[in-house]
């Protein structure tokens, strides 16, 4: 099928249309077992209908799986209807497992078998736990696998999300730069952490710099910080709220991790929050209890595949294809507490990934096949992050000379890419709420035993605007290009336009990869070709 068809296909299908216990395979029927699908039943009285008032999502596709994402408003079974063809000819019928208050009604199926470079179309009905004549009206929601053949890739990525005050304004669109990558037709999308703010209250008004008013849409769960298990989930809902958010989770599948925001700004395990400065919005003072809600929250919210020997576990790997593979990386779940980042030598103080998580990198790098390899990290390398006046948030330290700190532990990683060989490797990241481009060049570094690689940063999706941030000179990072000038002001709305995502596509015939850095309107304001390094 053409892309141009393709995507009047997608659209004209939107157009017209969690958590289970585990993971429910499933794959198309043949031809000669095909069955046509149940009708929902009919009842006489909408108000006696489950409703599903977020929409659907899919996420964490690979190879030829899925997982399928809905939330009903009330306890009732979710059956998920899936096929080839948009009007659901042969279509595959699965019974998922109930959405319960245990899970906030969220249900997620775990689609494999599917045919691959196909476009499937899929359909969530939530059917009454009591009478199976009542159900809700389905809601549709389509992507497309990935091919065993060479075929041109396209996504894109960014971070931040509804942060810094800066909800949902529907005087301004809403979360406008959604429906700007949802229009792009992309393959799939990285959301490189920050999804929400659980930190960060939405008020009902901000006023900006010149007397204007932006309006919020409002509720009670984001009128505070993020302290009970309600409070996290509503932030999540609060996203869900955009239209934008929902059009564009129907139609683009997601790759998505975390970052310090999903909790609270700058944690990390066994911080206990103080009584002053912005801490004291804090009744829980416990930042593990407050994580321990917040990844619940998470992994209920997103269309996250788990793993069943470690159901909790964000980092994770996806193959899309032969030419690329993807590692989400977790920064925020094993590293040691945040400190003045000058130790000489790697302990448990000094873990950024963590070792379990470093090895498994590792060990992803070097058995992968694809001729990219493409590492989503929630926070840049070589930017300068602090945490308070003493301490750093992220791994850089400022310019120090040798690698120290959290810098050891990416010092021994780069090294370990050089010495194995380990060809065309991509850092993509969000977390500074600017776009850039970064070449890391060993020529130009403290530390030289690397290969040069590229990092690109883009974002905020709907957040406050900041930067641009120093940077570390440990690895040599080159800035190529960054999309704000020294001395913007901080907390920049939205309506400023100064919103950022980026976006790669790598040519099926050449195997470049071509990089660009977009705006909210969707103007390219940077791009590069990287031609793959060859054996």
């Amino acid at each position: 099928m053409n892309s141009n068809l393709r995507q009047i296909n997608r659209r004209s299908f939107l157009l017209g249309s969690a958590f289970t216990s585990g993971a429910v395979a499933a794959s198309l029927l043949s031809p000669s077992r095909q069955v046509k699908a149940q009708a929902p039943g009919i009842v006489t009285s909408d108000k006696m209908r489950p409703t599903i008032p977020y929409g659907v999502a899919s996420g964490d596709i690979t190879g030829n799986r899925a997982v399928v994402w809905s939330r009903c408003d009330r306890p009732a079974r979710a059956i998920v209807e899936y096929s080839t063809s948009e009007n659901f000819r042969h279509v595959r019928r699965i019974i998922g497992a109930p959405a319960l208050e245990a899970t906030d009604f969220t249900v997620r199926v775990d689609l494999s078998g599917l045919p691959t470079d196909e476009q499937i179309f899929y359909r969530f009905t939530f059917q009454d736990l009591d009478n199976s004549s009542i159900s809700s009206v389905p809601v549709t929601g389509t992507f497309r696998t990935p091919s065993t053949k060479k075929r041109d890739i396209k996504f894109v990525w960014g971070g931040d999300t509804a942060g810094q005050g800066w909800g949902i304004n529907p005087e301004f669109g809403g979360m406008k730069i959604y429906e700007t990558m949802r229009q792009l037709n992309p393959d799939f999308f990285i959301h490189s952490g920050d999804t929400i703010y659980a930190d960060n209250p939405i008020l009902a008004e901000v006023k900006l710099d010149d007397g204007s008013i932006w309006k919020n849409i409002t509720t009670p769960e984001k009128a505070k910080v993020a302290e009970t298990l309600t409070e996290f989930r509503g932030n999540y809902i609060y996203n869900l709220l955009d239209e934008n958010v929902r059009r564009f989770n129907a139609e683009v599948p997601q790759l998505v991790q975390w970052d310090d925001h999903e909790t609270t700004n700058n944690w990390y395990p066994g911080e206990i929050l103080t009584d002053v400065g912005t801490d004291a919005r804090y009744q829980v003072k416990d930042v593990n209890l407050l994580a321990e809600r917040a990844r619940q929250a998470f992994l209920e919210y997103q269309p996250i595949r788990f793993d069943p020997n470690d159901p909790e576990r964000i980092y994770r790997s996806f193959q899309y294809g032969a030419m690329l593979d993807i590692f989400m990386l977790d920064k925020r779940s094993y590293r040691g507490a945040n400190s003045a980042n000058r130790q000489t030598e790697a302990s448990d103080e000094t873990a950024f990934l963590g070792k379990a998580q470093v090895n498994w990198l590792k060990q992803q790098l070097l058995t992968s096949t694809a001729t990219w390899k493409v590492i989503a990290s929630d926070m840049p390398i070589g930017l300068v992050i602090p945490d308070g006046t003493t301490a750093y948030e992220a791994l850089s330290n400022g310019d120090n000379g040798v690698p120290l700190g959290r810098e050891l532990e990416f010092a021994d990683l780069f090294q370990f890419i050089q010495r194995q060989n380990i060809r065309n490797v991509v850092w993509l990241t969000a977390d500074v709420h600017y776009a850039a481009a970064h070449y890391y060049d060993p020529s130009k570094a403290q530390f030289t035993d690397f290969k040069p690689f590229w990092e690109f940063v883009a974002g905020p999706l709907n957040s406050g605007t900041f930067g641009p941030n120093e940077l570390d000179s440990t690895f040599g990072p080159q800035v190529k290009f960054n999309s704000l000038p020294k001395g913007t002001k901080p907390n920049r709305p939205p309506s400023e336009g100064l919103q950022f995502f980026g976006m790669v596509k790598i040519d099926r015939d050449s195997e470049v990869m071509t990089v660009t850095l977009h705006n909210l309107a969707g103007d390219t304001l940077y791009s590069v070709d990287l031609p793959p390094e060859e054996s």
